[in-house]
């Protein structure tokens, strides 16, 4: 299966390099990262790995370039929409889907996010660029107001992002668990997520009524 993917890659007008990691994404999500190998993303590349290792020295250095380009183009779009002067509700369904389709595209994320969480969490503290967002203050500012409106009960901040993240990303780290309780297809398990996307907000926003 690996052996294949060069062909619909070598069909796009990229550059070396954008093709490694094409190539790379592509045997990340089949292998794993720890069951891919650097022969196989050349393979998928269609270059040699002496070429490949011109490129990226490791696996790891490969893996890291990629994890940080997808986190990257990612964390500001989340940011943006937290801080937008908008429903809270149509932020909360914009969120999620947003953060599903990401990993949908890009599921060996999970894993290794949560690695460098524990590892280096000041590498993906920076990537996401929290510290220097002012869309969390707004996001606080605005349940403050809707508690004191009586439009949902009083919620801290944290407490609201862990429930978002946590109810979004779960279903990726479990993914074999829940395939194998619930004899899901990888069909199956597309269907699933997108039927989380309308779940997700119903009981987040369910979990808000005053």
């Amino acid at each position: 299966m690996v052996n294949s993917l060069y062909i619909c890659i070598m069909e796009r007008d990229l550059s070396t390099e954008e093709r490694i990691k094409e190539a790379a994404k592509q045997v990340f999500i089949i292998k794993g990262l720890a069951g891919a190998r650097m022969q196989e993303i050349a393979d998928a590349a269609n270059i040699n790995k002496a070429m490949l290792h011109y490129y990226f020295r490791s696996k790891d250095q490969l893996f890291k370039k990629i994890f940080d380009e997808v986190i990257g183009e990612f964390a500001p779009k989340i940011l943006s929409i937290l801080g937008e002067k908008r429903p809270l509700e149509v932020k909360v369904k914009d969120f999620v889907h947003q953060y599903l389709d990401m990993l949908s595209k890009n599921p060996f994320i999970p894993l290794f996010l949560i690695s460098e969480l524990r590892d280096q969490p000041e590498h993906v503290i920076e990537k996401v660029g929290i510290k220097r967002s002012g869309a969390l203050d707004h996001l606080d500012q605005q349940l403050k107001t809707e508690a004191q409106a009586g439009n949902i009960r009083s919620i801290a901040p944290a407490h609201f992002m862990a429930n978002l993240i946590s109810l979004s990303i779960f279903p990726f780290l479990a993914k074999p668990i829940l395939q194998s309780m619930f004899q899901m297809s990888d069909e199956d398990f597309s269907s699933f997520i997108e039927e989380r996307k309308v779940l997700i907000p119903q009981l987040i926003m369910s979990s808000l009524k005053p």
